[in-house]
């Protein structure tokens, strides 16, 4: 097995100048996405749209529902597959934008779960607006090798085109829904309406000719809606729909609540984590209650929440009151730009504290990857850059924790470090007090999101495997840096056996 980054430097892809294979699967052109293009923020500005006049989400996605029960989809929603007792399955979440980190991604995926039953996208399928057009670059070539069924869930990108290309492909080619009345003139409904994004006229065309790409009899499926149950050997696995803001609709709300109920054990899988960057979001659900009410209940039997939209890994093993143990698991990793993990805090949330914490990328690589990012972009290499020796070192200084991977030789934390840092939003000791609130760093770290700058690895991208048994759930998260020795033998960088009885 080879070493990840907890082990060495190089195990987390730094010092290496040999790419993998993976640009020899990517398409002679790509788009490249850049969030700090104005376009491209204005053609994702319907979750803005939605936060200001209201969040028409919950009624589409009930349209979306009667229409596929129409066509015949299951009333529970449950896929029932012929899975043994023991078998694997992968999950990758945030996967779709198409350039090197999400292809760097692919090899790996690819040796890690040539055996296993089936895969599930959590969230995010495609960026930046979930468009019909970008399926062929983001899904359909990519995992055209993945002998399996793959299964998704959308996440808030997915919605920017409500939810129309999703459908088509993931759920029996569905149809386009009908349009609805006009509203009222001068109206909060009218006012979103007159500036929503809509698809082009004609998107999709070229569709059907991208699905060839996956045609293969094995690696079918069709799934009843954008939420679902798999009933797959010994375990139930539960995928919901947040939406573009994070919620459940009261449809859906006492959909869940019904498929929770039952003896077999349960993995949910969600586009908005419910314990992430050392806070928990129990994720309202219309009506009142809360995902996390249901999720915790010890009646409906929950082992594992794994949720997208954040661009890292993270896990958070939750100690209950009855004494179980839930895994809450952030796995957004799987192709996006990565979200800085050096800006999490010292971990101290329900009940959970550093020595229980994993992330990846490790927050000392986080800063080091941030400050190479910044030194690019600003021109200010000499200020910014900062060796993974002293971003480890001085997240220990600033968290008051051990260096979680320790350096070849002594390291001097300079005062320019701890600038730099301070700058690039490096989380303090709660007793310390912060110098950025947590959204504020968040925004100051993704001003030059690495999806507008980095196609050179280390990539920090990562996927899951789990594997089942009547007994327990085995979860690891491996990585992908875009180095060859990662693609050859991908390196576990956390691993935990969750008991089912």
């Amino acid at each position: 097995m080879s070493d990840s980054s907890r082990d060495t430097a190089e195990g987390a892809g730094w010092g290496a100048h040999d790419p993998g294979a993976y640009k020899q699967l990517m398409p002679a052109e790509v788009r490249r996405i850049s969030w700090l293009d104005p376009r491209m923020l204005w053609a994702a500005r319907n979750g803005v749209l939605a936060s200001w006049f209201g969040d028409p989400t919950g009624r589409t996605r009930g349209r979306w529902v009667a229409q596929r029960a129409a066509a015949g989809a299951p009333a529970d929603k449950v896929i029932r597959r012929s899975d043994p007792d023991r078998f694997s399955f992968m999950v990758i979440g945030d996967t779709g934008e198409g350039d090197d980190p999400q292809y760097a991604v692919v090899p790996g995926f690819l040796a890690v779960g040539q055996d296993t039953s089936f895969a599930v996208l959590a969230s995010d399928v495609i960026y930046p607006v979930g468009g019909a057009d970008d399926y062929a670059g983001k899904f359909f070539r990519p995992y055209r090798d993945y002998r399996a069924p793959i299964y998704a869930i959308p996440g808030n990108h997915d919605w920017y085109e409500d939810l129309g290309a999703f459908m088509r492909v993931f759920c029996g080619d569905a149809p386009p829904l009908p349009e609805e009345p006009a509203p009222r003139p001068f109206g909060r409904a009218w006012l979103r309406s007159r500036l929503w994004h809509r698809p082009r006229h004609g998107a999709g065309e070229r569709l059907d000719r991208a699905r060839a790409l996956r045609g293969g009899p094995a690696q079918q499926a069709v799934q009843p809606g954008p939420y679902w149950a798999i009933d797959s050997g010994p375990v139930r696995i539960i995928g919901i729909d947040t939406g573009l803001l994070g919620t459940l609709d009261a449809e859906q709300g006492a959909w869940l609540r019904e498929a929770a109920r039952g003896p077999r054990p349960k993995i949910l899988i969600t586009g908005s984590p419910l314990y992430v960057d050392g806070e928990h979001h129990p994720c309202p659900i219309e009506g009142g209650g809360t995902v996390d009410e249901i999720v915790r209940d010890p009646a409906h039997r929950f082992v594992a929440a794994i949720g997208g939209d954040i661009h890292n890994y993270q896990r958070y093993p939750v100690p209950l009151a009855d004494g179980r143990t839930l895994q809450y698991v952030v796995a957004g990793g799987g192709g996006a730009f990565m979200h800085a993990t050096h800006t999490i805090p010292r971990v101290a949330v329900g009940g959970v504290t550093e020595a229980g914490f994993r992330c990846y990328p490790l927050r000392g690589d986080s800063l080091a990857f941030y400050s190479r990012l910044y030194g690019r972009r600003l021109r200010l290499r000499r200020l910014f850059r900062i060796t993974e020796a002293e971003a480890t070192a001085v997240i220990a200084e600033r968290l008051g924790i051990p260096p979680t991977r320790g350096p070849d030789g002594p390291v001097r934390i300079t005062r320019r470090i701890r600038l730099v840092a301070t700058l690039l939003g490096t989380a303090r000791r709660p007793d310390r007090g912060a110098r950025f609130r947590l959204p504020v760093r968040k925004i100051y770290t993704s001003l030059f999101s690495p999806s507008s700058a980095t196609y050179s690895p280390p990539f920090f991208k990562c996927f899951l495997r789990l594997d089942v048994s009547p007994e327990s759930v085995r979860l690891r998260c491996f990585a992908a840096t875009g180095n060859r020795a990662q693609e050859l033998d991908p390196p576990v960088e956390d691993e935990v056996v969750i008991p089912l009885t």
